[in-house]
């Protein structure tokens, strides 16, 4: 989960580099670097810490040269520290790296018993002594090939070489890589973020493939060194989205940006004038599937888990769920009339990619719900809804999320008109109420005083649980991840109904217990289990949308969101848990954007 850059360029690249490292600190941030080629020496500068820690060594010591590649590490192997950091250099190569060499210690043993000695705990500096070594007899692309032949694991990698002071080589096995024109300059990244302030012309490299760079052309190789043409992209200019503006944190811009970003996605999908789903070309015929498989994880597992109540109730498919990095390796029975739906905020969560390459192998039908549309995930699938939610900065995905819940909801609604398990006017009843949520999102936001007061029963706890039944239990779950990802606090999403089943005897005077509660068939049940919280002294927290329920003496606080249906209710309930872990976060002086030892991207397994 690192960020890489490379940029062969007419000028010095020490200034673009720095800049496209704070872009990428998304992708981690424990330590940073840069090494260019200066008079023929490769110029090696790192650092432990933020990109600005290597900004403030640049401004006293500045790093000249036309060619450079530079690293944000999210750390693996080794701790974060300057020793550890990227690039990992000898005296003829300069390489960063993202991703993870799975036979690094055997590679490493081999080399020690040839005399080379090893400055790092890090699987990268395998890959910087094996090309050095290969270079002793070999070209800069050949020694490179050649290296990557004894590598297992997942990589993409940025090379610069002493002797060879006008060429960057790129490489991608697992690990994405993007690959950026401009004039006389030319650029490789993690992905087109990175590159989008100086240019929106983008290819993207293919698994196994390299690149060439140097200021004036790029040439691309297959896995059999052959050389290849690859499309060109252009992307589209939305620069004021990766600024905070008036915002202390992103993802307070990004939380508040969510009436808007859900109502885009919904005009995308929306005809009004029809009143009708623009969701075409499904991979299978709606009456022929089978059953739908839903994949991902983190954040996108628990879209998948709200969704399988909805096409549960909606349509007369069977669903499942599953973990990314769990259905890769289990035993699967494959089914051509099954459709596999990946959810993944970046497009290259790596288990979540792998699960899609296993399924295309199958010869199954794919499709992805994706925040990035030229990402991995979305290039591979044979089908591709975006979610329309556009860039996400902070690490803890929130405007993203709600995207995610409404592409799935809306896929939902069209398979169940199509099949003929909801008759039209119930269809267009739903369609209606789906316009509504924006403006319901809204009102939700307006009361985020209530959840700062909220928030500060947390200063103290040692932990907290989320309690939800039916389609808020995944709303639970995702409150709870918001609020361990954030404040660093133990927190617990769990059935309501589970809890005489063991988490009871964890709760004890004065434990934040988050109850939610909307007025659904559940509504009682969920109002018992509460009362067994109660009794044994926890401080309830309760999020409801019914007007009819009053607080009592029993319950700390109370939030209620605005009623739309009960299909939807879900969505609105997520508000309060976001607004909650933003705001215990800062009472506990955390970092927003950047919680440690997490990153946005996941590329590792």
């Amino acid at each position: 989960m690192c960020g890489i850059i490379g940029i062969a360029s007419n000028k010095p690249v020490s200034v673009n580099i720095i800049n496209s490292l704070k872009k990428l600190e998304y992708r981690g941030y424990d330590s940073a670097g840069l090494a260019t080629l200066t008079d023929n020496n490769i110029n090696e500068k790192k650092c432990s810490g933020r990109v600005e820690e290597l900004e403030k060594i640049l401004f006293k010591t500045p790093s000249n040269g036309n060619i450079g590649i530079g690293h944000v590490r999210w750390a693996t192997h080794g701790v974060p520290n300057s020793l550890n950091a990227h690039p990992h250099s000898s005296d003829q190569v300069s390489v960063v790296h993202n991703g993870i060499i799975e036979n690094s210690d055997e590679i490493k043993k081999e080399l020690e018993a040839k005399g080379i000695k090893f400055k790092s705990q890090t699987d990268t500096e395998v890959v910087t002594l094996l090309i050095t070594e290969e270079l002793k007899n070999n070209k800069p692309l050949d020694s490179v090939f050649k290296t990557l032949k004894k590598l297992k694991g997942s990589f993409a990698l940025g090379i610069i070489f002493k002797n060879f002071a006008n060429i960057i080589i790129g490489a991608r096995r697992g690990s994405p890589l993007a690959v950026g024109y401009a004039k006389e300059e030319n650029y490789i990244g993690s992905d087109s973020y990175a590159l989008k302030s100086m240019t929106n012309k983008i290819s993207y490299l293919d698994d196994g493939e390299l690149c060439i760079l140097t200021k004036d052309e790029v040439n691309f190789y297959d896995t059999k060194l052959k050389k290849v043409n690859k499309k060109i992209f252009t992307l589209s200019e939305d620069e004021a989205s990766t600024d905070k503006g008036e915002y202390k944190h992103f993802m307070l811009k990004e939380i508040v940006e969510q009436p808007d970003t859900v109502k885009n996605c919904i005009d995308e999908y929306i005809d009004s004038i029809k009143k009708n789903i623009n969701i075409l070309n499904f991979p299978i015929e709606p009456q022929n599937i089978n059953k739908i498989v839903l994949i991902g994880c983190g954040t996108a597992y628990n879209s998948c888990l709200t969704a399988k109540y909805w096409f549960e109730e909606l349509t007369s498919i069977d669903v499942e769920i599953d973990i990314a990095s769990e259905f890769r390796y289990r035993k699967l029975k494959f089914n051509s009339n099954n459709l596999y739906i990946f959810v993944s905020q970046s497009g290259e969560t790596a288990d979540t990619a792998a699960a899609l390459d296993i399924c295309k192998k199958n010869n199954v039908k794919t499709c992805s719900i994706v925040n990035v549309i030229e990402s991995t995930i979305a290039r591979n699938s044979d089908w591709v809804l975006p979610i329309y939610a556009g860039i996400e900065i902070g690490v803890a995905s929130t405007k993203a999320f709600l995207g995610q819940l409404t592409v799935l909801y809306i896929m939902c609604l069209k398979l169940a008109f199509l099949r003929k398990d909801i008759n039209e006017d119930t269809y267009i009843k739903n369609i209606r109420n789906l316009k509504k949520l924006p403006d319901a999102i809204k009102k939700c936001l307006k009361s985020e005083n209530n959840i700062q007061l909220m928030a500060k029963e947390f200063i103290s706890a040692k932990g907290s649980m989320f309690l939800g039944r039916g389609s808020s239990y995944p709303i639970a779950l995702e409150g709870a991840l918001k609020l361990k990802e954030l404040s660093y606090l133990h927190a617990e999403g769990y059935p309501a109904g589970e809890m005489k089943h063991g988490p009871l005897a964890l709760i004890e005077e004065g434990l934040p217990v988050i109850v939610i509660a909307p007025k659904d068939k559940y509504f009682e049940k969920t109002i018992s289990n509460m009362q067994e919280v109660i009794a044994r002294g926890g401080k309830i927290l309760f999020i409801t949308d019914n007007k009819k329920e009053s607080l009592n003496e029993n319950i700390r606080f109370g939030f209620r969101v605005p009623h739309i249906d009960n299909l939807l209710t879900p969505i609105l309930l997520t508000l309060p848990l976001q607004m909650l872990a933003y705001h215990v976060a800062l009472l506990k002086n955390c970092d927003v954007d950047k919680p440690r030892n997490l990153a946005k991207s996941v590329t590792v397994e």
